[in-house]
């Protein structure tokens, strides 16, 4: 669900028509000893910060040089049919996972099948099965079967934030179960203040919505939901219980009803100005609020009584099935999979997959990433809400604004997002 906020911090995209129309390839393309190489990180970003020292060990061990071009998430993401079917393709790139965006490339016949390579280096060693998911794509780019298309070497995940100093002035401990954070959020509320710092105009409400349910479900509901293996059951136990919840959250007071009107930038600003106490959003906020929250401690929990949590592996690297320097480009993986590069991901308030804990040494950090491999360990990523479909995020948002606003009620809520969902998913798999 997680929506990029990256801005341009490099050499800006060429007009794609400009491109294509101009008739000349690119000089990396026909140099055997350049890596033309696209991503969207910022340089003071944990992966741009590993990345940018993965570039310099790639020259240093391979002698080819790097041509990187920096990219906004936006230029990429609208462009790449089009520039990856052409003779400007880079070699390699960061690229969104999910069905689609990396899925609708793979089946076009856009990005290189990597099987090849991720059993030369053995990458898959370094994925947890969930993480693994988002890496590989069936014949129709429907993600978890079938070759691997990308390659991710950080992950993502949501959890609770809590401001620790407005906990303690309550006498609050951080709650084990879902009845304690009810009694903890009461509190709060029985105080005058709003506990959930929330937006329903954006994420993170619709992430909450999922953890709920995510509370009742199994790993047999996450791939009916995500994968279409099965039908999903609208009126069942998961997505009742999580949409009642809210309205029943709302209603107490734990959120707003003025979340309708808020982004997710709203909700994440007013925790690190200490308006609320809780904030459940994702692991991108944690480097925000380590250099951003001055005016009290704060910490992190897993949601209560819940194996499964919304998160995936993160963005991947892909080699355009065009590119002209294959590998090279599996060689600049291979380092960005490294101890050491990944060790920067995690100092730097990043989520890396194949760190040694013992190169951790941010305290921050060794707790966000136990908490993310707490999850991996026992298979709890399940993925965002609005994957399914290519709408469904507008749509979830605008559903849960009725339900806590009260223009509609929860089973007509839950009857509204069951057919949203159900003709998005038959538009994919007929």
């Amino acid at each position: 669900m997680k929506k990029s906020t990256r801005t341009l911090s490099g050499v800006a995209l060429l007009g794609v028509s400009a491109l294509l129309l101009s008739g000349c390839s690119s000089t990396a393309a026909s140099d055997s000893n350049i890596l033309k190489l696209w991503h969207f990180e910022s340089e003071t970003s944990a992966m741009g910060i590993a990345w940018d020292q993965a570039i310099k060990t790639f020259e240093d061990e391979t002698g080819a040089t790097v041509e990187f071009e920096a990219k906004s998430f936006e230029q990429i993401r609208s462009t790449a049919s089009q520039v990856l079917n052409s003779n400007e393709a880079p070699d390699i790139l960061e690229y969104n996972k999910g069905n689609a965006t990396a899925g609708l490339l793979a089946s076009q016949g856009l990005l290189s099948n990597l099987d090849d390579a991720v059993a030369k280096y053995s990458w898959d060693d370094a994925l947890a099965p969930s993480l693994q998911t988002t890496a590989r794509y069936d014949e129709n780019g429907i993600m978890g079967s079938g070759p691997f298309y990308g390659v991710p070497n950080y992950g993502e995940f949501v959890e609770v934030y809590y401001n620790k100093d407005m906990f303690a002035a309550s006498g609050l401990a951080v709650p084990t179960t879902v009845a304690e954070l009810e009694t903890v959020m009461q509190a709060f509320t029985d105080q005058g203040i709003t506990p959930l710092a929330e937006s329903a105009a954006e994420y993170p409400l619709g992430q909450l919505w999922y953890q709920l349910a995510l509370t009742k479900a199994d790993r047999s509901f996450i791939d009916d939901y995500q994968l279409y293996t099965g039908d999903v059951d609208w009126s069942g136990p998961e997505l009742s219980y999580a949409t009642d919840t809210i309205k029943a959250w709302t209603d107490a007071g734990y959120i707003s009803q003025d979340a309708t009107g808020f982004k997710a930038e709203d909700a994440g600003t007013a925790f690190i100005n200490g308006t609320y106490p809780i904030f459940y959003s994702g692991s991108w906020w944690h480097n925000r609020f380590t250099t951003e929250v001055t005016g009290f401690e704060w910490g992190t929990f897993l949601f209560p009584e819940a194996e499964f949590a919304p998160g995936s592996a993160g963005n991947m690297w892909v080699v355009p099935e065009k590119a002209a320097n294959k590998e090279l480009a599996y060689q600049f993986i291979d380092i960005t999979m490294r101890p050491e590069i990944q060790a920067l991901i995690g100092n730097n308030g990043g989520i890396p997959v194949a760190a040694n804990a013992a190169d951790i040494t941010d305290p921050k950090s060794q707790e966000l990433i136990g908490n993310f491999n707490t999850l991996t360990d026992q298979d709890g990523i399940a993925f965002y809400p609005d994957w399914p479909t290519a709408t469904f995020y507008d749509e979830l948002n605008a559903g849960l604004q009725e339900l806590i606003n009260g223009t509609k009620s929860s089973s007509d809520v839950l009857e509204q997002l069951g057919g949203q969902y159900q003709s998005g998913v038959d538009d994919i798999v007929g």
